[in-house]
């Protein structure tokens, strides 16, 4: 009886992440996504601040505009905001409120991130001046729809 015991419990341990939901799924992906971003950014804004290598800037800026072309709908599920999911995400309401609006600032990121993909490898002075509207485009979307 205790091995059968110890067997139920072990057998839920390992099935247990199979058994999160869809709306589980997709603030884990959402999350892993912007982690991305992020992970190219900040390279980026060190080599703003240190030595610049252009190849590694152009790595992270094709990186960062390859990511920005990719269709994130599917991340935004209804029900995966502050309110409905408290302490697992940063999603604010309001983005299920304004689709349209957190769509077009999306698309002023994608455009912002093309420019600095063709910009990156040219110098600092170039990345630099690609690189503000990024960060601004990123920020304006941090302040209106994240927590």
């Amino acid at each position: 009886m205790h091995k059968i015991a110890l067997a139920t419990i072990a057998l839920s341990l390992i099935a247990a992440p199979a058994l999160a939901g869809p709306k589980e799924d997709a603030v884990a992906e959402r999350q892993a996504y912007f982690k991305k971003l992020g992970g190219n950014m900040g390279p980026l804004a060190k080599l703003l601040k240190g030595d610049y290598d252009a190849a590694t800037a152009q790595q992270h800026a094709d990186a960062l505009a390859d990511l920005t072309t990719q269709d994130i709908s599917g991340l935004f599920v209804e029900g995966t905001s502050t309110e409905d999911m408290p302490g697992k995400t940063e999603a604010l309401p309001v983005i299920w409120e304004d689709m349209d609006g957190f769509a077009t600032k999306y698309e002023a990121l994608a455009t912002a991130a093309a420019n600095l993909k063709a910009e990156a490898g040219k110098g600092k002075a170039q990345l630099a001046a690609a690189f503000g509207p990024v960060g601004a485009s990123c920020k304006s979307c941090h302040d209106g729809f994240r927590d």
